[in-house]
C-alpha cells in the first residue's frame, strides 16, 4: 500500500493558516473597551434624572450645611483615601455643560465623582504604574459599574496611562473639599 506524503511547504502553510484563523476568531470574539462610550445601565441601577450629569444645563444650588457636613464626615470616615476603579470620558462630551454648570474640556484636569462636592481637589494614583495626577471635581455621572469611583477627563487619564485600557485601579487622596455639592 502506498501512502501519500504532502510536501513540507504545504504542511507549514496549513499550520500558519490555522493559527491565523484562530487569531481572527479570538480577536473578533474579544470585547473592545471604548472609554468614551457610555454603557447601557441595568434597569435596577438606572440613575435618577438629577444624577444624569450631561443633561443638566443650569448651575446647581449651593449645598446645605447638613449636606456638606455629611460629605465631610464620609471623607473623614474613609481616612481621606478612597480606593476603586477609574474610567475616563472624552470627545463625546467635550464642549457640553457638566452638572456643575461648567463647560467640559477633555484637555483640562477635571473629573466626575458621585458624591464629592464640586470644586473638590483630589489626587488620583494609578496603583499599577504609580503615576498620579491632581484633578478638580466638576461633574456627576452614573458610576454604576461595580467599583468605579471616578470618571477622569481624557487629559488626566492620559497622564495616568489608562486611555488604552479604559479602566484602572486607583487610590484617591482628597486634598480639599469644594463648596458645592449635588444639585
Amino acid at each position: 500500500m502506498k501512502t501519500l506524503q504532502a510536501p513540507i511547504g504545504v504542511c507549514v502553510l496549513a499550520a500558519v493558516s490555522a493559527v491565523a484563523l484562530v487569531a481572527v476568531v479570538v480577536t473578533l470574539s474579544t470585547p473592545t473597551v471604548r472609554a468614551d462610550v457610555r454603557l447601557a445601565t441595568p434597569p435596577a441601577a438606572a440613575p435618577q434624572p438629577a444624577q444624569v450629569s450631561h443633561l443638566v444645563t443650569a448651575p446647581p444650588a449651593s449645598p446645605t450645611a447638613e449636606q456638606k457636613a455629611a460629605v465631610q464626615a464620609e471623607v473623614k470616615r474613609r481616612a481621606d483615601i478612597l480606593h476603586g476603579i477609574a474610567s475616563w470620558y472624552g470627545g463625546v462630551f467635550n464642549g457640553r455643560r457638566t452638572a456643575s454648570g461648567e463647560v467640559y474640556d477633555m484637555h483640562a484636569m477635571t473629573a466626575c465623582h458621585g458624591t464629592l462636592p464640586f470644586g473638590s481637589v483630589v489626587k488620583v494614583i494609578n496603583r499599577k504604574n504609580k503615576r498620579s495626577v491632581v484633578v478638580r471635581i466638576t461633574d456627576r455621572g452614573d458610576l454604576v459599574e461595580e467599583g468605579r469611583i471616578i470618571d477622569l477627563s481624557y487629559a488626566a487619564a492620559e497622564k495616568l496611562a489608562i486611555t488604552q485600557a479604559g479602566l484602572a485601579k486607583v487610590d484617591l487622596e482628597v486634598i480639599s473639599l469644594g463648596g458645592r455639592s449635588n444639585p
